[in-house]
């Protein structure tokens, strides 16, 4: 009897995990009422020792309690629905589109879930312009915080002004795409394909991303035409955590290059003796370090120095590795074995301890980082490539190639390392958000970015002589450290899913 309780709920549990659109509330109402006690942290006045109850944060927090009881109803109907029919009931996904105007306030999960039930069958474009309005729409509202500062950045209209056009846009493609799908009138998408790919200038790769796999449908002459790149996106898709993942990234890129022109680099590096040490408020919604500099500002420019690091210091040791790899591998004998060891003295040095030496001996600054964090782990991608390019090179394809006489080094290039690469890219997804920590890491010791440049390590640094009277001065950074890691954890799962042959 209890064998078989078992089958049935692990053939309940197979059942409920067929549909993303439970795991998205699921997430909507955990995350909805996580960010809801966040914000009451935030409210809470740590001289008083008591909550200020009539201050934004407290007001936003029960704002968001609403999308996470909404989010649990929904959850609950929709697991009742499948168990009972094998589907989402209607009325659940009528009423789950209530939780998309909930990203007004900020709550980009409760938007996600909206979106994401509401819809029984979403195409690929679908979820790209969802997920390029919600990055845009987030961006503005970071950037209208600054509405209740003293003075706004020179040029803070018109960017705001270029990304509301943007979110028009969107959504004016969403029906444009609805209305080609149901005409079958694809070709006619050609304009709508090339302003989305301008509209990537803000830095929302989903943008991007959305053109260039409509202009490829487009001229995809055969319908029943595979094109990879896309089904691995579709892959990539069907998991929320790693969407979830990406949406964070790509809503961190975006904010950093609108930052240039949305938020004032002043008031992330001048002192104001004034505002030393702020509560949080609207002003400042991280409140204010000892020197008086606001904290969100710092978040907000660091993001642009965390990524450029991570992002640098993981493509470097990629190509380095990957052409030492590849190389050795395919050649082998004289070369392999002199490339492997050398490497091999690099690899018997920890990392970390790598890298504090470099930066120790030139000293402390992004350049060196970069550098250090680069040469530690080149060997890591290096072997990664080698033992990839030797089991491609005994496949079929390629003694097919070498029987037509085509030479070496053609080989290696055209068939083996494009065959080689999955594993590579799942491997500096990960790595990215490891050099991110690393920069943190060692920005807290004092041994990476400058003190003077708001980098999350420094800001974290500053935050930590506060923790007992100003704690918010450290956690802040510190979440948004752990969440950036966590996002690119997300996505590197996500990647190594859609890119496994195993799983297709």
């Amino acid at each position: 009897m209890n064998g078989k309780n078992q089958f049935l709920k692990k053939a309940q549990a197979r059942k409920l995990q067929r549909f993303p659109e439970l795991n998205a509330l699921n997430i909507s109402w955990a995350a909805s009422f996580s960010l809801a006690l966040l914000l009451l942290f935030n409210s809470f006045d740590w001289e008083l020792k008591g909550f200020i109850v009539d201050s934004p944060a407290f007001y936003v927090a029960a704002l968001y309690l609403i999308p996470a009881g909404l989010s649990l109803s929904l959850s609950i109907c929709s697991a009742r629905g499948i168990a009972r029919s094998g589907a989402i009931p209607v009325f659940v996904r009528r009423i789950s589109l209530l939780l998309a105007p909930f990203a007004l306030a900020g709550n980009i999960f409760a938007a996600i879930a909206g979106f994401t039930t509401v819809k029984k069958s979403k195409s690929l474009e679908y979820q790209l312009l969802t997920c390029a309005f919600l990055n845009n729409l987030m961006v503005i509202m970071t950037a209208s915080l600054n509405f209740f500062k003293d003075s706004l950045p020179d040029y803070f209209a018109p960017a705001i002004s270029a990304l509301a056009f943007t979110l028009a846009f969107y959504l004016a493609a969403m029906a444009a795409l609805h209305r080609a799908q149901k005409t079958g009138g694809y070709k006619r998408l050609y304009p709508i394909a090339f302003a989305s790919i301008l509209t990537a200038a803000t830095g929302n790769i989903f943008a991007l991303i959305l053109g260039l796999a409509i202009i490829s449908k487009i001229r995809s002459s055969d319908s029943n035409r595979t094109i990879e790149w896309i089904e691995t996106l579709r892959r990539i898709f069907r998991n929320y955590m790693a969407v979830l993942g990406m949406l964070v990234i790509i809503f961190l890129v975006t904010l950093s290059v609108c930052s240039i022109f949305t938020f004032d680099y002043a008031i992330a590096t001048t002192n104001d003796y004034s505002n030393m040490l702020k509560p949080p408020s609207l002003a400042f919604p991280f409140g204010t370090d000892d020197v008086g500099r606001c904290v969100f500002t710092r978040i907000v420019f660091g993001a642009r120095i965390s990524l450029f690091i991570g992002i640098i210091a993981t493509a470097i040791p990629l190509i380095a590795g990957g052409f030492l790899g590849s190389v050795a591998g395919n050649y082998g004998s004289k070369l392999d074995n002199g490339i492997m060891r050398i490497l091999d003295i690099f690899h018997a040095v920890p990392s970390t301890l790598l890298t504090i030496a470099i930066v120790a001996a030139f000293g402390a600054s992004t350049f060196n980082l970069i550098i250090a964090l680069s040469l530690s782990n080149i060997p890591v991608y290096a072997r990664t490539m080698r033992a990839q390019v030797m089991v491609v090179s005994n496949n079929e394809f390629v003694e097919a190639a070498r029987a037509c006489g085509r030479r070496k080094y053609e080989i290696l290039f055209k068939h083996i390392i494009p065959n080689s690469l999955a594993p590579m890219i799942v491997r500096a997804s990960v790595s990215i958000g490891i050099a991110v920590l690393s920069t943190s890491s060692l920005s807290y010791l004092g041994l990476g970015v400058e003190p003077k440049i708001p980098e999350w390590g420094n800001i974290l640094k500053v935050g930590s002589k506060y923790l007992e009277t100003n704690p918010y001065l450290a956690v802040y950074p510190g979440i948004f450290i752990i969440i950036l890691v966590l996002a690119f954890n997300f996505l590197g799962d996500g990647l190594r899913d859609a890119l496994d042959p195993k799983m297709k």
